[in-house]
């Protein structure tokens, strides 16, 4: 990259070439770290319906260009079982994608999950992944679709711990909340998607299946990836530390489920892509490597301001 071999997260490599190349540095959702705390609010009438319109059938022709029905060959194998290599699937109801209002509608650049709240509108994702206003979430993203199955959904306001950092302790604290305005007929998303369980990381060692969207410019496909590994410590850190092949810019915030139902399609989360130096090593491993903080006292602080609407505090 440029000369230089630069690990980002997984969700601003592409942007950050195309920065540069360009000679400009704009700030925008996919391409900013949060300063400070979270808590954006985000002021004007932004709503999930208009986030809906917004996702058009002509914005949809301007992303199609890669069929994902043809993408993964065979069905996906049974989520409990170990595959070792992420294989790619139709997705699940309550995971989905991150993008910018005004962004190309293929270049989502994170991906998030529901979990369940009082209010049934909470997502979580990475803290690196900068939500910020102008920005909706798409759960069960289908590439090339002019209707999106369960709808577009104008992000409120996030919520990030104000020590987040790429690296150190606070790389330990790479996780963010978001709520979502309720669509046009007065629902909120969990109604509609239903959502995982937010419970504190059992152990080091959980054999979890993580479900992500890579960007489509790392994979054309631009179809929902899925893998069941097992867990181990990341040395000297708070951090799970998985092995599995396919982990590219866009699987930040990949949610690491347990007890992964079929029926349901949920889980318990026990964590989400992230962490050190963005979610994973540099290098050539960085795409077979993923780390996720572990799930404790600081997210649920955290999931109680974002439930509550309060501005992140932290000594």
């Amino acid at each position: 990259m440029v000369g230089v071999l630069v690990r980002f997260s997984r969700w601003g490599r592409v942007r950050w070439v195309r920065a540069v190349l360009a000679g400009l540095y704009v700030v925008t959702l996919a391409a900013a770290v949060p300063r400070g705390a979270g808590g954006h609010g985000r002021e004007g009438s932004w709503s999930s319906e208009e986030a809906r319109r917004f996702w058009g059938p002509t914005r949809m022709e301007q992303s199609a260009g890669t069929d994902g029905d043809d993408a993964g060959g065979a069905a996906p194998p049974a989520a409990q079982r170990i595959t070792g290599s992420a294989r790619h699937f139709d997705g699940v109801p309550s995971v989905g994608v991150l993008f910018s209002v005004g962004e190309d509608m293929r270049d989502h650049h994170c991906t998030a999950s529901v979990v369940h709240s009082p209010k049934g509108n909470l997502i979580i994702t990475a803290g690196h992944c900068s939500v910020g206003s102008d920005a909706a979430f798409v759960p069960g993203y289908r590439t090339g679709s002019d209707r999106q199955p369960y709808g577009v959904w104008a992000v409120d306001r996030a919520f990030v711990d104000p020590r987040r950092s790429d690296t150190g302790e606070g790389s330990d604290l790479d996780f963010a909340f978001a709520t979502l305005r309720p669509d046009g007929r007065g629902r909120q998303v969990e109604r509609v998607t239903g959502a995982n369980r937010l419970v504190r990381t059992p152990g080091y060692v959980n054999r979890v299946t993580v479900i992500g969207y890579p960007d489509a410019d790392d994979d054309p496909a631009d179809q929902a990836i899925r893998c069941t590994t097992m867990t181990s410590r990341l040395d000297d850190r708070r951090q799970l530390r998985m092995r599995c092949d396919g982990y590219v810019s866009g699987t930040s915030g990949s949610p690491w489920l347990t007890h992964f139902d079929e029926r349901t399609k949920t889980g318990d989360l026990v964590g989400v892509l992230g962490g050190l130096n963005g979610g994973g090593p540099d290098g050539d491993e960085s795409a077979q490597i993923s780390y996720s903080p572990v799930n404790d006292d600081e997210i649920f602080a955290l999931y109680m301001d974002a439930i509550n609407g309060r501005e992140p505090q932290r000594a």
